[in-house]
């Protein structure tokens, strides 16, 4: 008995594609060809095409597939491994469906980790803050991550938050200072209530100067160069006051 290419793919439930590949590949080996030119399969490789789909049905890659051989029918080791590799993939998806249970429900952005992403909901953040609070969400450490979420869940109305989200890249020099002077009080009371922020990242992945890096780069891509200023007058005014005066 002998079948055409499409009629095995047919027996064993793939695709002509599919089967052309595996010979590609190495996987199936080429059958002997009619008077015709047309291919003429065999028994050996139906049997060696079922194997190759029921293993891919079963999760194995082409590349796990080549490595098990002709011969062994049950690789056990192989099949261990993976088990534990779907085990892995079933705890990953269950988790995904819990997070995406979340944010169906509490219409939560989809770019924030699930225990960070809540905190956003009300407070009232512009798209440059927005992106980069999705930045730090990748850099900053848990404690760290922490601290903000619970700064973001009691954030205050900001009454200069309007002025700098639609501060100019060329304000003058009046228009920055006056409102780094009353951002300044605003940014106080926020670090005041959240002492946290202040500290070292020294619970961050990739250690502090890595942090720093990224976020100077996103600070300097999202804001304009007036906004920039503006935050730099600020902190500068805070650490003016922090120090001690004269004795």
């Amino acid at each position: 008995m002998a079948w055409s290419t499409r009629e095995i793919a047919e027996l064993a439930g793939t695709s002509l594609r599919a089967v052309r590949h595996y010979h590609e590949v190495g996987l199936l080996p080429e059958p002997e060809r009619r008077a015709n030119g047309y291919k003429q399969y065999g028994v050996s490789h139906l049997v060696r095409l079922l194997r190759i789909t029921r293993l891919t049905d079963l999760g194995f890659s082409l590349s796990q597939i080549a490595a098990m051989g002709d011969d062994d029918d049950h690789p056990e080791e192989a099949l261990r491994t993976l088990d534990a590799e779907l085990a892995g993939t079933i705890e990953r998806l269950q988790r995904a469906r819990v997070e995406l249970g979340q944010i169906l429900q509490q219409t939560l952005p989809t770019d924030l980790p699930a225990d960070f992403a809540p905190a956003t909901v009300d407070a009232e953040l512009s798209e440059a803050d927005r992106s980069l609070i999705v930045v730090m969400s990748r850099v900053l450490g848990p404690q760290r991550l922490q601290d903000y979420a619970n700064m973001l869940r009691n954030l205050p109305p900001d009454p200069a938050a309007g002025e700098f989200d639609a501060l100019p890249a060329d304000a003058d020099e009046r228009t920055r200072e006056d409102l780094a002077a009353r951002m300044g009080p605003y940014i106080r009371a926020l670090l005041e209530s959240h002492p946290g922020l202040t500290d070292p990242h020294t619970d961050a992945p990739r250690g502090e100067r890595f942090v720093a890096e990224t976020i100077g780069t996103a600070l300097r891509e999202l804001y304009n160069p007036a906004q920039l200023d503006v935050m730099r007058r600020a902190y500068a005014v805070l650490e003016q006051q922090a120090e001690p005066g004269p004795a």
